[in-house]
């Protein structure tokens, strides 16, 4: 617990299970129990995300420890425990969960009409999931939530998603089911060599070399899939598209973001000479998802579909800086992880606006957007700008970092990177060109509305992340800068001993 003796990670990840309880309970007539249903899954969740605010005012930005600990005997005869606990690389996952959640219900206010109550529920479900997946210390635990995730989420794709939504839904879980698999088999090897799951007890614990490569690569069939890392990221444009806008907005903010922090919480700590090792092969997969994804975008006639490539190619930068092993590059990779789930869940959710509005995706069924739906055109231009990189938003500080972490590694990597941010801006420029001006392709289009104040409301925290993030990032690499150094000279040390014992 955190030193007042308050269970405040708990409370955060369990309170929206208390509220989906209550949605369950209630009684009466369709549209009064959807009215109820919606109306208490927007009020756990803002009061969530008040405690996560809580969370991060408190959160001691100097230290590389846990912090907020909560620790009980689960299994004590396994070494298997109830240990909750945060740091500088998870804190601000838990606000980006917390934060996007309720912007997600109120996205869902009008375009869900079905089944209200239950899809509300599994939102809350949801929210439960990702949260105890950012706090818990014992990989035991880590791995309940990390696999919890797959089954609300897929039930938001499989009963409101779209024409194929059974298609993409059962993708989506086999894909990601599946590599998990090997994921609990090494975690098994670990708590085999150490008698633990412990995660601070295991970051003390030097896995045997000769184990290395195995538990990597049995980690990294996870945690690519959840990426996704290029040759297996084909689940995520069918599920993007047969998603309902806030499945895709939460998808592409948060649980795209699970691989990552799965290399830097497992992978990087646990196993660093088979993260050095096999550093080259990773930066190979991420290149050619930067490069091919980017072209493979420019070709899409989809809306949703362009941006889902386009997230593969973000998250491949992601990768890069993650095995750059210097301080910029682990730096830029968080950022480039936070600033993802910030702007491409806002340009799922500009693409939700013109959904709700013409039911359907195709760039070709609009243009001349920005002569009838002016705001709303303003609205996605910051957010197609903040998604190519443009300094002074979101996007930038984080490719940045990455970039230059990378070329300390090796220039031809940065090279690639570089790479993507011009492709990026070729078909997000493209998009937005074939949308926004021009001429308007159909005259029914005039008698859109602009932006509503639900609308409004749900962008306007948005655009202010962004903004933020763009122009004072230091406010957010703070947080991480201390893990990260901690982090990294752990790894050192690591390969140090390897050296010393005459395995290099």
């Amino acid at each position: 617990m955190n030193a007042a003796g308050f269970p405040l990670l708990s409370l955060l990840t369990f309170l929206p299970l208390a509220g989906a309880l209550i949605i369950m309970l209630v009684r009466g007539e369709e549209e009064t129990v959807a009215s109820n249903a919606r109306w208490t899954a927007l009020w756990t969740s803002l009061i969530v995300f008040v405690l996560s605010l809580i969370l991060w005012i408190s959160f001691d930005k100097t230290t590389a420890a846990f912090q907020f600990e909560e620790k009980l005997d689960w299994l004590p005869d396994f070494g298997i425990g109830y240990h909750l606990g945060v740091d500088g690389i998870s804190v601000l996952f838990v606000l980006l969960a917390t934060a996007l959640t309720p912007l997600c219900i109120l996205a869902s206010w009008e375009s869900v009409t079905s089944r209200v109550r239950e899809y509300m529920i599994a939102f809350l479900i949801l929210e439960t999931m990702m949260i105890g997946m950012f706090v818990s210390l014992d990989m035991i635990m880590f791995y309940i939530f990390f696999e919890g995730v797959l089954i609300p989420m897929f039930l938001i794709i499989g009963i409101w998603g779209g024409a194929r939504r059974v298609y993409a839904a059962y993708k989506f879980f086999l894909y990601t089911f599946l590599g998990s698999v090997l994921m609990l088999l090494a975690i098994i090897a670990l708590w085999y060599a150490a008698g633990t799951t412990d995660i601070p007890a295991l970051m003390q614990f030097q896995v045997p070399v000769a184990w290395q490569p195995i538990i990597f690569f049995a980690f990294f069939a996870s945690f690519a899939v959840k990426v996704p890392m290029w040759p297996v990221h084909t689940w995520l444009p069918d599920a993007h598209v047969e998603a309902p806008t806030a499945g895709s907005v939460i998808l592409a903010g948060v649980l795209l973001k699970m691989g990552g922090y799965g290399f830097l919480r497992f992978s990087l700590p646990l196993l660093p000479q088979a993260s050095a090792d096999f550093a080259p092969f990773i930066f190979a997969l991420s290149v050619i998802a930067v490069v091919y994804t980017s072209l493979v975008a420019l070709a899409q006639q989809d809306m949703k579909k362009l941006i889902a490539y386009s997230s593969v190619a973000h998250m491949g930068i992601v990768t890069i800086g993650t095995f750059t092993f210097n301080q910029q590059g682990l730096e830029g990779a968080l950022f480039q992880m936070l600033s993802h789930g910030v702007v491409s869940g806002a340009l799922f959710l500009c693409v939700g606006v013109l959904y709700d509005r013409e039911h359907t995706r195709e760039i070709a069924r609009y243009g001349g957007v920005a002569k009838i739906l002016p705001a709303y055109a303003i609205v996605f231009m910051l957010f197609t700008m903040a998604s190519v990189a443009l300094p002074g938003t979101a996007g930038f500080p984080g490719e940045f970092l990455v970039i230059v972490g990378a070329w300390a590694s090796s220039p031809w990597v940065a090279l690639g990177a570089s790479t993507g941010m011009v492709l990026g801006a070729a078909y997000m420029l493209y998009l937005y060109k074939r949308i926004a001006f021009g001429k308007i392709t159909h005259e029914h289009l005039r008698g859109l509305k602009d932006l509503t104040a639900r609308e409004v409301v749900i962008f306007a925290p948005l655009i202010v992340l962004t903004l933020w993030m763009g122009i004072y990032p230091s406010s957010f690499t703070s947080f991480f800068s201390a893990s990260v150094a901690a982090l990294l000279q752990q790894h050192e040390a690591a390969l140090s001993v390897a050296r010393l014992a005459g395995i290099n």
